[in-house]
């Protein structure tokens, strides 16, 4: 509602538009809900009033703090009645709609500017903002919407047609979503303070708006499961999560989501007060609970723990309330409360997608992940709601059901499901720019993916216009090259390459005549030139797929720069094309036939525009812009007619080239304008002053001069004490501003546009003389004008383009808005910047305009943005424009076809132009040099073989006379040079052959991890010392495949119908407390809203008094009520934990099945009727897991066997370690020791080369070196093909000698140590030898005691040895024997494995069929569990309806009976009147009953009074034409006929509705009848599929069984013997365990002693039964005089038996109530207004009054004015009369006095006028007096009176 002091607020409308963006809003949420109340009152019928609802200002209080502020806003002014009835409106109607013209935002257009609103108008948007979450949705089945810039787009995918609905704020949208019913859909935008604007579909009408919602952009919208509420959350700063009642467009609840970016919000399916979100980060599990102080929000936020943090774009929630959510690395994971429960991976550890998954959803029992990696994989529900940790690392394996892989290239960003009826199609959003159909049905007849539509991704880089027709080229850093028909609104063709584009124009028509040529750009500095076609043109060909509109062809292909190219520019007579890049060069190429080079120059700074001069100017010349503030003019390139090959590089050095180095003079055009605004201030204070002098003198004369003056002096003493402000210093940026765009404006004068700091003017610059020896750098120039761009601040131009005739200048803004500058003809000064068109396109944060083009006629423009978005729209013009246009795909030049396709260049490594000359050149200097190092080299040879000669000849010569080799050196230090040089290239070569090194050391590597890793052991062969025993280990490989795999957690058998409906029936319970729970948390809400009211005033106390009076009551009743529905909820409970009579313990039953499945006659697997229990049947997965199970026994086995023959191997190596020490300690001890008493030394035993396999891979220096020599002798002997043993294969990345095991070099050692032993020993005889001298008796003792000694040791070390030797043998055996029985489970677990395998690859090849069987089964059981339904569902309705049967029978009955009574006893007209009630009438409207042949038995079955009245009424039937009952017999009582006559209709009535129920339940029983064949089919069916899949299965056991099994048995196992010997037929033989039969026997007596016990039981609960029996007799009882007892109090106290409940529920009318409360209220606000309007009056009339009394007044003074005048009138023409005569000439003095005579009689005839004016005025009531208009026409006139 708008105040009346706001009637001028319109006057500041458009600069207030202009500067929030050119969108009209409006301020206040409260204002707009006022209006849209107001309009709802007077639509009236659909708008009310809800009088308990009077409160509102407390709870809008309670619930926001926008209101707060709003109410507190409100002027102490505003009227009473008016707040009331603010108070009073608390709904928006349901019919109420906004208007759209007023929400959407408009262009905004310069004031009296005469330029149409609808100067542009959208054609169509060719463009997709794919990297925005959740921008697809899809409203019906064929509409799809999502956002394009500030547009909502509904596309209609099936007829490409497109409906636009601009944003309110013209600042972009955030968000969108779709109501579950599809009949509304939310925008939620972006700007300050964005609405949320929700849509009517399919009218497309704006039905409701939320305000105040978040502070800059709305990020995800939801709404929740019903559709009542929504969810928004909001994006930087303020992150807002709130939640709406949006129908009332009041926000519920609002809260912080988090302190970074929010992705997303949703509510619970299962739970509206559960909310999720997600973002950076963190994931947010929020509820809404009830605290002391009311609603609230209460966020948990999910913690990690030990996974890794990770930002969260795909969650669901599950129905117990898990969340299941994605991660950055591709996994799952499973939160419960506000924990990871489990981490879900897949096998191997693999993640489940590769990369980011981006949306998860649960869909028909089945969970559907996408991802970032173009899958989408489908996942058992069952399995990851039931998942748990079963390690420490937190993972768990699970495998998807199906997988699909959508494409190559393809980014899943989010799905919505097409709601088509028996298909499980979706629409995907691709982030790579594509919209997709997916098939999810996984079936034989699944289609492939099909992709929509195809956009461009990311920013779109450069665009083109053909020059001919209605054809635009876009291309973009996707790497594709797209061509488009904007008049017909068509998609052509696209092109791909393997860089992305980065510049694009069309080839002009002076250079292609036909239009058809397109120069592409690219980041990798290679430039292509496409041609476009009409693929119609050319010759069709055999098996030639669908022929397109268009074509592109690759025509040539060049790379002029090594990084991306920015700009491409025709010269203006299509001779030369200029390139310009980032690598700082622009390259010159002559237009021909083909592009030949000319040269290139070198730029100061990246190129970024590249512009030819036009026909004005005289000559031609290229303006280049750089990005760092260089803008240069070169020259026409000189054009060589032959191209001279001596020239080294393209490099144009003589050119004169013109720079103008930009420098900022923002600052000093800043500090100008504030000394102009300062002069304007001080001129006006001037002007001021003398117009204040002015009126001192007239009114004051020289008195008003004086005091004139003193004030001047105050003001300038105040003006000295305040200081002024100093002016803006002048400022130049350290960082350079970067030029955005430019243009020529004459011959070396150019516009240029700036961003940075010197934003918000186009400058106007002009080049300096060319000066070839001045420094770039160094140079500074200044603009010398510039042009004021209106909002250009903080959104510069970033693109300019002009129309044909150039009278509009088309600008691309920052912010993504087009902005239309109306020029005037040939006006390159730009004097005309002030009028404009401007209008947000693209959206304001990415939505950057790189481009902006017209077409060819001026007929439609067309621009590209960052966002993505292409839009095309029509130019306004007043000629009428044809309503459809066609662009002409240009014809394929003649013989294309034939024409070889260029060689394209795909590397991005590739030389450019200048490189390969380069790179030629050098090749060349490279060809010289070797061509001259080989001739040195010749000249070296010659030398050498010279001085070859002469060392010939020295050795020739006698010796003395021979030269010395030194002599021969010129100088010593030579050789040592030569030395150092060899040592340096050796080095040198090791550095370059490391390459090749590395190279062969990886391969070795990846030898050893293919053959060599796998092995886990290799064969030891460990021989005996004295036998030829031997043992071999195994060689053993890593476990298998098969081993690994985990035994399956969940059973994929079918359940039974008993757990179903156990299933179903704990469902129910719970669903059953969840709506109790549900229905209390309603009720309590409902209590809690009607607390807060503040009572003000005496009315309100006396309405509030009677709403608490009626609220008693009626919570009085309800208590009461609840108090009644509790105790039957509590029998209800009571009955229902009854059981029933045919109840039977779980423990039986499940005792019983146990009986029934272990319990019984069994057949043998081999008969032809054996049935396979559910639990045993086998599949390829289960025999998967049982072949790895024998595997990894196996392995254990084999390799705990190594690890013995590995530590007997070792045991041996310890044994000849000690043995040679033993025979070296042996041989000391026997060199002293005379030969006749030595003993045979033993053989030291030798260790095998294949008893230490691992020494083949281990290799010295002599062993190459033997190596080398045995190759080279093969070589030399070519005997043969070259042979290359195990043992001597070596290589460089081998173990060497130094990595030898400790064993080995323990022996060395004590080989060391004793051969330094025996070495001392024998040295002593040596020394001994020279003495010579004779042993004395002393040292004969010693010596023949050393001899007993020595004799005792050697034969002590001979047993030694010889005891070694015999225990490893015996050691070697005990293994050996131990190993053979090892071998021989190995060989059966072989046989077992390939019986395993066999069944394996059986069970394979029936698992597709079985799939198949068991699927048709699942689906015929639930086919029957639906029709069950259906029929449990007739059978009740039947019930009901028979039980309505009966009421309406006993309706008759009393009707019949309650006339009886009205009779009395005796009357003698009762048979006539019982006749006249019981006669039959045909009436009109309803038709007769037909005949009872169709009735079924229940109705033929009917009540024995039923039978009789329809025998009476056949007795009357027939003397119906005996009596009239139209008339009353005289003396009948007149009321009783009436009374027989009405009774009769309503027995008509009632035997009507009989029919018709009987009607009914015939209907009913029909198809009840129906669903009990159908069921009978189903189940038939049922049964068959089962059959067919057991006797398939029997089929898969029996094939099974004709598998062949080896059983090794030894003779004493086989029993079945005929006549002492085996029969040679053993088919009916069976092998059976030993332990197994000792079981059976065992539970013989087991089952003999259970039956006693079960027999006992038995006895003991037939006790107990009939004990039960008893008791409930007894009860009976009680509970029968109990009820008596009742009925006796209930007659005593009131006279009958009554109802008690309906006595304690009895209450107060509230209806009553409820008005009584609304006339009071009605009453107080009538008097309210009353009082208001009489309180208005009397201050009307005392303005009156006081108007009345000034106007007398001013009257008065009037009046004495007018006798003044007449005085001085007078006195004026005396005067005149007698100075007339002495004065020719008037003096100076009277002509003054006259001029002011004048002056005031002038003022005072306007002041006559005005108060007439204003005495007019005040006759009329109720109007404002204004102040008297001041004209300037009246100040020019004279005065009339003179």
């Amino acid at each position: 509602m708008k105040e009346p002091d706001d009637q001028d607020t319109d006057g500041g409308k458009s600069d207030k538009s202009k500067s929030d963006g050119r969108s009209s809003s409006k301020s206040h949420t409260k204002e707009g809900l006022e209006d849209a109340t107001d309009l709802t009152l007077t639509e009236g019928e659909d708008s009310y009033f809800n009088g308990e609802d009077s409160d509102l200002e407390g709870l809008e209080e309670s619930t926001s703090s926008n209101e707060d502020y709003l109410e507190s806003g409100r002027t102490s002014q505003e009227p009473a009645a008016e707040e009331a009835e603010e108070e009073a409106v608390t709904k928006i109607s349901e019919t109420f709609f906004y208007d759209y013209s007023e929400l959407a935002s408009m262009p905004f257009v310069t004031p009296d500017s005469n330029i149409p609103l609808d100067f542009l108008t959208l054609v169509h948007c060719f463009g997709y903002d794919c990297r925005k979450r959740a921008n697809l949705h899809l409203l019906d089945s064929s509409t799809l919407t999502y956002i394009a810039g500030n547009q909502l787009v509904l596309l209609n995918f099936k007829t490409k047609e497109q409906i636009y609905l601009r944003s309110s704020s013209g600042e972009g949208i955030g968000a969108i979503g779709v109501h579950p019913h599809k009949t509304y859909f939310i925008v939620a935008e972006k700007g300050s303070f964005p609405k949320v604007i929700i849509y009517e579909y399919p009218s497309l009408r704006p039905y409701r708006i939320l305000q105040d919602g978040t502070e800059n952009a709305y990020a995800y919208v939801d709404f929740n499961y019903s559709g009542t509420l929504v969810a928004t959350v909001g994006s930087h700063p303020d992150y807002m999560l709130t939640i709406w009642n949006w129908k009332e467009e009041k926000p519920i609840l609002r809260k912080k989501a988090f302190s970074q970016e929010v992705f997303k919000v949703t509510f619970n399916p299962e739970d509206d007060e559960q909310l999720t979100t997600s973002g950076s980060g963190h994931i947010k599990f929020w509820e809404m609970a009830f605290t002391f102080t009311g609603l609230k929000l209460q966020g948990s936020l999910g913690r990690f723990g030990k996974t890794t943090a990770t930002d969260i774009e795909g969650y669901m929630e599950l129905p117990d309330g898990k969340v299941l959510s994605g991660s950055e690395w591709g996994n799952l994971l499973l939160w419960e409360g506000s924990l990871i429960k489990v981490e879900l991976c897949r096998t191997g550890m693999k993640s489940c997608h590769h990369g980011p998954i981006n949306q998860i959803m649960l869909d028909e029992g089945e969970v559907i992940t996408a991802g970032s990696d173009g899958c989408v994989r489908i996942w058992d529900f069952e399995t990851i709601d039931t998942a748990d940790i079963v390690d420490e690392t937190g993972l768990l394996e699970i495998e998807p059901i199906n997988e699909l892989q959508v494409n190559k290239n393809v980014k899943l960003f989010s799905m919505i499901k097409m709601n088509e009826v028996g298909n499980n199609f979706w629409l995907a959003q691709d982030a790579n720019g594509a919209i997709w159909k997916l098939d999810l049905s996984f079936s034989n007849i699944t289609q492939d993916p099909e992709c929509l539509f195809s956009f461009h991704t990311g920013a779109i880089e450069a665009l083109a216009i053909s020059p001919v027709t209605y054809l635009m080229a876009t291309t973009a850093l996707d790497c594709s090259v797209r061509i488009y028909d904007f008049a017909c609104q068509t998609f052509l063709v696209q092109m791909k390459f393997k860089q992305g584009g980065t510049a694009l124009t069309w080839v002009p028509q002076i250079v292609s005549n036909s239009g058809a040529q397109i120069i592409v750009g690219f980041e990798d500095g290679v430039v292509r030139i496409l041609e476009l076609y009409d693929p119609k043109g050319l010759a069709v060909f055999t098996g030639r797929k669908k022929i397109l509109d268009a074509d592109l062809n690759l025509k040539q292909v060049f790379k002029p720069h090594t990084a991306e190219v920015t700009a491409l520019a025709y010269e203006r007579d299509g001779e030369i094309l200029a390139t310009g890049s980032k690598d700082q060069t622009v390259f010159f190429f002559e237009v021909e036939r083909e592009y030949k080079p000319i040269g290139y120059i070198n730029t100061p700074g990246p190129v970024c525009q590249l512009t030819w001069s036009t026909m004005s100017h005289l000559e031609s010349t290229l303006l280049i812009i750089c990005e760092n503030g260089y803008i240069l003019e070169a020259p026409y390139p000189a054009i060589k007619e032959k191209e001279d090959h001596e020239v080294t590089s393209y490099e144009i050095q003589d050119m004169c080239i013109k720079c103008f180095h930009f420098s900022s003079i923002k600052s000093e055009i800043l500090r100008l304008i504030e000394i102009e605004r300062r002069q304007k201030q001080k001129e006006l204070k001037e002007k001021e002053k003398k117009a204040r002098r002015k009126k001192l003198l007239e009114e004051m004369g020289e008195d008003g001069e004086k005091e004139f003056y003193e004030e001047e002096e105050e003001e300038e003493e105040g003006e000295e004490e305040e200081e002024e402000e100093p002016l803006p210093e002048v400022f130049i940026p350290p960082t350079p501003s970067p030029i955005l765009c430019g243009f020529y404006s004459g011959p070396g004068k150019f516009w240029v546009s700036l961003g940075g700091y010197d934003s918000g003017f186009l400058y106007h610059c002009k080049f300096p003389p060319c000066d070839k020896n001045s420094d770039f750098k160094n140079q500074k120039d200044e603009p010398f004008d510039f042009r004021f761009l209106d909002d250009t601040e903080d959104n510069p131009v970033q693109t300019i383009t002009f129309s044909i005739n150039r009278t509009m200048m088309f600008c691309g803004m920052r912010n993504g808005a087009i902005r239309v500058y109306f020029l005037s003809q040939n006006d390159p000064s730009l004097d005309n910047l002030e009028n404009y068109w401007h209008f947000n396109m693209h959206d304001n944060n990415y939505g950057c305009v790189k481009g902006i083009c017209t077409s060819f006629d001026d007929r439609f423009l067309v621009t590209i943005g960052a966002d993505s978005n292409i839009f095309v729209f029509n130019i306004f013009s007043e000629l009428e424009l044809e309503k459809t246009f066609k662009a002409k795909v240009p014809s394929p030049r003649f013989g294309m076809e034939a024409e070889p396709i260029p060689q394209d260049i795909e590397d991005p490594k590739a030389y450019s132009i200048e490189n390969a000359r380069r790179k030629r050149e050098h090749d060349k200097l490279m060809k010289e040099a070797e061509e001259i190092k080989t001739r040195k080299r010749e000249q070296i040879k010659a030398l050498r073989n010279e001085f070859g000669e002469l060392l010939a000849m020295n050795k020739e010569l006698p010796s003395h006379m021979q030269f010395k080799r030194t002599d021969f050196d010129l100088d010593s230090k030579i050789r040592a040079d030569i030395h150092k040089t060899t040592v340096h290239k050796i080095q040198q070569v090791e550095r370059e052959l490391a390459w090749d090194k590395e190279k062969h050391e990886l391969g070795l590597k990846k030898l050893q991890n293919r053959f060599r890793d796998p092995l886990e052991n290799d064969i030891i062969v460990v021989h005996a010392i004295q036998s030829d025993h031997k043992i071999s280990s195994y060689r053993l490989v890593k476990p298998s495949k098969y081993s690994k795999l985990k035994r399956i957690s969940l059973s994929d058998r079918r359940q039974s119908k008993m757990e179903r409906f156990e299933k179903e029936g704990s469902g129910r319970k719970d669903s059953q407390k969840e709506t109790g729970r549900s229905v209390s948390i309603q009720e309590e809400s409902i209590i809690e809203k009607g607390k807060k009211f503040r009572p003000k005033t005496l009315s309100e106390i006396m309405v509030r008094n009677q709403i608490e009076k009626t609220k008693k009551l009626i919570q009085k009743a309800e208590r009461a009520q609840l108090k009644i529905q509790q105790r039957k909820k509590e029998w209800e409970e009571l009955y229902r934990s009854k059981p029933d009579d045919d109840y039977e313990d779980p423990k039986d039953v499940q005792a019983i099945k146990e009986a029934q499945v272990y319990m019984g006659d069994f057949n043998l697997k081999t008969a032809a009727d054996y049935k396979i229990p559910e639990h045993m049947r086998i599949n390829a997965a289960k025999k998967k897991e049982e072949l790895g199970h024998l595997d990894s026994l196996v392995h254990g086995k084999k390799k705990h066997m190594n690890k013995c023959i590995l530590s007997l191997r070792d045991l041996k190596v310890a044994v000849v370690e000690e043995i040679q020490c033993l025979v070296q300690e042996l041989k000391s001890i026997q060199s002293t020791l005379h030969i006749s008493r030595h003993i045979p030394i033993p053989q030291i035993p030798q260790i095998h080369p294949e008893e230490i396999p691992e020494k083949r891979f281990q290799y010295d220096e002599e062993t190459l070196m033997q190596f080398k020599r045995k190759q080279m002798k093969i070589q030399d002997e070519k005997t043969g093909p070259k042979r290359q043993t195990g043992s001597i294969s070596v290589g460089r990345g081998f173990r060497k000698i130094s990595s030898v095991k400790d064993g080995e070099m323990t022996t060395r050692d004590s080989l060391s140590r004793s051969s330094r032993a025996s070495a001392f020993s024998l040295d002593i005889p040596k020394f001994l030898e020279f003495e010579r001298a004779e042993p004395s008796d002393v040292e004969l003792e010693i010596m023949k005691r050393d001899e007993i000694k020595h004799l005792y040791m050697q034969q002590y070390l001979t047993n030694r040895i010889k005891e070694l030797i015999v225990t490893f043998d015996a050691e070697l055996r005990l293994l050996r024997h131990q190993k053979l029985k090892l071998d021989t489970q190995m060989k059966l677990s072989d046989l077992h494995h390939v019986t395993l395998f066999q069944e394996m690859l059986l069970l394979k090849n029936f698992e597709k069929q079985e799939n198949i069987l068991q699927e048709r089964v699942n689906s015929l059981d639930k086919e029957e569990q639906d029709i069950q339904w259906k029929l449990n569902e007739t059978l009740k309705e039947m019930e009901e309806k028979k039980n309505g049967i009966t009421i309406l029978q006993e309706q008759e009955k009393a009707l019949y009976a309650g006339f009886q009574t009205a009779l009395g006893e005796n009357n003698k007209f009762a048979n006539f009147l019982m006749k006249v009630l019981k006669k039959k009438i045909k009436r009109v409207k309803k038709k007769e009953v037909e005949g009872d042949a169709d009735e079924d038995e229940e109705s033929e079955e009917s009540s024995e009074d039923e039978s009789s009245l329809e025998s009476d009424e056949d007795e009357s039937g027939s003397e119906d034409e005996v009596f009239d009952d139209s008339i009353c017999p005289t003396n009948c009582d007149v009321g009783l006929f009436e009374l027989a006559i009405q009774l009769r209709e309503k027995r008509l009535d009632i035997e009507e509705a009989l029919v018709e129920e009987k009607k009914v339940v015939d209907n009913l029983k029909k198809e009840y009848d129906t669903l009990s064949k159908k069921v009978k089919a189903v189940a038939t069916n049922l049964n068959a599929a089962e059959e067919a899949l057991e006797a398939y299965q029997r089929e898969k056991q029996q094939r099974l069984n004709e598998l062949l099994v080896v059983i090794p048995l030894k003779l004493h196992q086989i029993e079945y013997v005929a006549l002492g010997e085996i029969p040679n037929d053993l088919s009916g033989t069976l092998v059976f365990s030993n332990h197994s039969l000792e079981r059976l026997q065992k539970r013989i007596i087991e089952l003999q002693e259970e039956n006693t016990k079960q027999q006992k039981l038995n006895k003991e609960c037939r006790e107990r039964r009939k004990m039960l029996i008893r008791e409930k007799r007894e009860m009976a009882k009680t509970i029968q005089k109990m009820e008596e007892t009742v009925r006796q109090l209930m007659i005593s106290k009131f006279g009958r038996v009554i109802n008690l409940e309906a006595l304690q529920t009895l209450s107060v009318n509230t209806t009553l109530e409820e008005l009584k409360i609304r006339k009071l209220r009605k009453e107080l606000l009538n008097a309210k207004e009353i009082k208001m309007w009489e309180e208005k009056i009397a201050h009307v009339r005392w303005e009156l009054m006081m108007k009345t009394k000034e106007h007398t007044k001013k009257l008065q003074q009037m009046n004495d004015l007018c006798i003044e005048k007449k005085k001085l009138d007078s006195r004026l023409n005396t005067l005149q009369n007698q100075q007339g005569n002495a004065f020719q000439c008037p003096r100076e003095a009277d002509i003054v006095a006259r001029q002011k005579i004048t002056e005031l009689i002038r003022a005072q005839a306007e002041r006559i006028v005005a108060l007439k004016r204003e005495i007019a005025l005040l006759r009329k009531k109720g109007h404002l007096v204004l102040p008297p208009i001041h004209s300037t026409q009246e100040d020019e006139m004279k005065p009339m009176g003179l």
